[in-house]
């Protein structure tokens, strides 16, 4: 009996070291068996074999007490594992809201006109200044939280707040902020 069927029957038996053992002895045959799936799969696939075969694994012998009737099956199983979660993944992929459909267009070369970093940090000083008019402390929350970048907890302690009370505040001239600045576009 050689030592994969070895520790595939410890394994189907409870041992729970013998995944542990059983991995370096077939890790080299699933990269090869994931590496000729991936082979197979259309170009510009992130999957890697590497994430594949440890994706694989952990359907194997994730399970309470899996069983295998020696080598041959759990290489089978394994390749059956892959399979499905190639096919899993390529149907996510072509799941609409995982951009199912569209075509992938390259980006490099193209000018598109968007705002800059300069215009929506205008955008957010001049709302800020009206926000300013109505309520003074929150407009202090926004610049300590937007321009310093300080932490609720920070923000709280530097204005002599609760915490709840900034984080509220943050919340409040987010969304003030976002219809000023909607508004004006």
């Amino acid at each position: 009996m050689s030592d994969v069927t070895r520790i595939l029957t410890a394994i189907e038996q409870g041992d729970p070291k013998a995944a542990d053992q059983l991995l370096p002895l077939v890790y080299g045959e699933l990269r090869k068996l994931a590496a000729s799936k991936m082979a197979r799969e259309s170009p510009g696939q992130t999957l890697q074999p590497t994430a594949l075969v440890h994706e694989a694994w952990l359907r194997l012998v994730g399970s309470a007490n899996p069983e295998f009737d020696g080598r041959a099956h759990f290489f089978a199983a394994a390749a059956e594992a892959m399979r499905r979660i190639l096919i899993d993944k390529a149907r996510r992929k072509r799941a609409l809201r995982h951009g199912g459909g569209q075509q992938n267009v390259e980006l490099e070369g193209l000018q598109v006109a968007t705002p800059g970093d300069e215009d929506q940090l205008l955008a957010v000083n001049d709302a800020l200044d009206k926000l300013a008019a109505h309520d003074r402390v929150q407009a202090e929350v926004v610049k300590l939280r937007y321009f310093v970048g300080m932490t609720n907890v920070e923000t709280a302690q530097a204005l002599g707040l609760s915490e709840r009370t900034v984080k509220n505040y943050w919340n409040h001239a987010r969304a003030w902020l976002f219809r000023e600045i909607k508004g004006s576009a």
